[in-house]
């Protein structure tokens, strides 16, 4: 057996449904994209894609050496149902079980000391989502999958529901052939988005995206977007739920990505109700954990506006006197979106004490409106 098929094999033994190669460079029209994606700041506050721009561009910069680059594809379908009860808060499927960076670098790891064993000569660079790496622009040219029009990374049999990783390597293996794209005339994804967020085919303002205002963003969310995120607390999935091609998910029997408690299906009453001095030890292992507690109360107070639920309203009123400003302010929200005028008074004694910039505002807008 040659090197290139004991790798394979070897990845596939670590769990990962789909193995392919490639190798520089990339090609200029998806780093042209990239380049004029940044420069229209569609990217928002996520800063660190400026930052390690080059590295993304030049992957040579992050090892000097590479020949090759090996994509992997790593499955995380439960098989289980999301859920769209406004009561319920809805987290994206990829956050229900343990953190995938930790799970797939330890397998990457694994296979890095495997490799390192059968050539001495090996050298690799690592990367799972948070390196300086385009992965979907890599899985695509591996033949991993297309880039959709929602722009995630899709399979012909194995849908969108699988994390992406890569092994830049300085060894060299035969090419694998690009994925062509076969999303034909569909727009399904773009017509489902609740913010409109995929402006276009192949186009994302993530500054409108759900999974980017209840993730990536950490101060207010936009008051014009509040309504549309509906029960999202964590994430959105709305785009991929939609997508003909995931009736072909491949499941997933990695026990840790199946869900832990408090990330499926939980009610809003649960979710407002956990402490900031729970938060880091109910969450230690979860994606959930880069929102903080103060991101996740923000998302949830959100869901509880839009939820309707009167019954939830003395958890508003508790998050109204929150140390945490951004507590306090989408409080304000949540509380006139479940009362209306009849907040007017409660909310009138609460700005009198109120000092923070952000929650006067919030105030402000409430009571011109």
């Amino acid at each position: 057996m040659s090197l290139q098929e004991s790798v394979r094999q070897k990845l596939y033994q670590l769990g990962f449904s789909i193995v392919r190669f490639t190798a520089l460079p990339l090609s200029s029209d998806s780093l042209h994209h990239f380049k004029k994606w940044i420069e229209k700041n569609y990217h928002g506050e996520m800063n660190y894609l400026e930052r390690r721009y080059e590295e993304r561009v030049h992957p040579e910069l992050l090892l000097d050496t590479i020949q090759s680059a090996i994509l992997v594809a790593y499955p995380y379908d439960t098989g289980l149902e999301n859920t769209f009860k406004k009561s319920e808060g809805n987290i994206s499927r990829y956050a229900w079980g343990k953190d995938y960076h930790d799970i797939l670098k330890e397998k990457l790891k694994k296979f890095q000391t495997w490799l390192y064993s059968q050539s001495k000569e090996a050298k690799c660079y690592l990367s799972v989502d948070s390196s300086p790496v385009l992965e979907k622009v890599w899985a695509q040219k591996a033949g991993i999958g297309w880039i959709g029009k929602h722009t995630n990374i899709i399979h012909q049999k194995h849908g969108s529901y699988f994390f992406l990783g890569s092994v830049f390597t300085n060894l060299s293996f035969l090419t694998d052939q690009e994925s062509q794209d076969y999303c034909g005339s569909c727009q399904r994804c773009i017509d489902v988005c609740p913010t409109q967020a995929i402006i276009a085919p192949y186009v994302l303002d993530a500054r409108r995206c759900i999974s980017y205002l209840t993730i990536e963003l950490k101060g207010p969310i936009p008051r014009d977007l509040r309504p549309f995120i509906k029960n999202h607390v964590f994430g959105c999935d709305d785009c991929q739920e939609v997508c003909p091609w995931n009736r072909f998910s491949q499941k997933t029997h990695e026990e840790n990505f199946f869900p832990q408690d408090y990330t499926y299906n939980q009610s809003l009453k649960k979710l407002i109700q956990i402490k900031k001095n729970e938060f880091k030890t109910i969450f230690a292992t979860s994606p959930i954990l880069r929102t903080k507690w103060r991101g996740l109360m923000r998302n949830v107070l959100i869901a509880i506006g839009n939820s309707g639920d009167q019954s939830l309203i003395p958890y508003v009123e508790e998050k109204l006197h929150c140390e945490e400003a951004l507590v306090r302010g989408h409080a304000v929200w949540s509380y006139a979106s479940l009362l209306g005028k009849k907040a007017f008074e409660r909310l009138k004694m609460l700005e009198e004490n109120e000092t923070d910039p952000f929650v006067l505002e919030e105030l402000r807008v409430f009571f011109d409106s």
